[in-house]
């Protein structure tokens, strides 16, 4: 594949992505190998960085993402959603992120009754998980959260 067109597969690739793609995923796709993956994407990122995009190539431990430059999340982070959850999901998944560890108890206290559904559904979904502790729940994010999310949620509630 010529050089441009494996850059053309790759950033196209990134941006459909709902999160984080390993190199070798990317290799699988472009039907190539991993080190010509690497040398594309590192040109990428370069490309992306002299453009001055909104957007940038990030290099994370779980591979990498395209994703809105940090500076401007805070402006246009509310535009994002995940499908199939609506604002009421959000909100409570956004309480579990902030407070996380958190009971399940505590939840249902601050969110009201809809917040079983809306548990089960993140946890269908594989954005929490839940361990027993008593006779309640503790409930965390998981690695598929902070992948489809980014490590920005995380970071907002350290800078609270």
């Amino acid at each position: 594949m010529e050089e441009r067109e494996l850059k053309k597969v790759i950033e196209a690739s990134l941006f459909m992505a709902p999160g984080a793609v390993s190199l070798v995923e990317l290799a699988r796709i472009a039907k190539t190998n991993v080190a010509e993956i690497r040398i594309a994407v590192n040109e990428l990122i370069h490309e992306f960085e002299n453009r001055d995009s909104a957007l940038e190539i990030r290099l994370e431990e779980q591979g990498i993402r395209m994703a809105v430059k940090k500076e401007l999340e805070g402006t246009v982070g509310h535009m994002a959603a995940a499908p199939g959850l609506h604002k009421g999901i959000m909100k409570t998944l956004a309480f579990i992120s902030y407070k996380q560890p958190v009971k399940q108890s505590e939840i249902i206290r601050f969110r009201n009754n809809k917040a079983y559904d809306h548990i089960k559904v993140l946890e269908d979904k594989g954005f929490i998980r839940r361990e027993e502790a008593g006779r309640s729940y503790i409930v965390f994010t998981t690695k598929k959260f902070l992948d489809y999310f980014g490590s920005a949620a995380l970071e907002k509630k350290q800078g609270a």
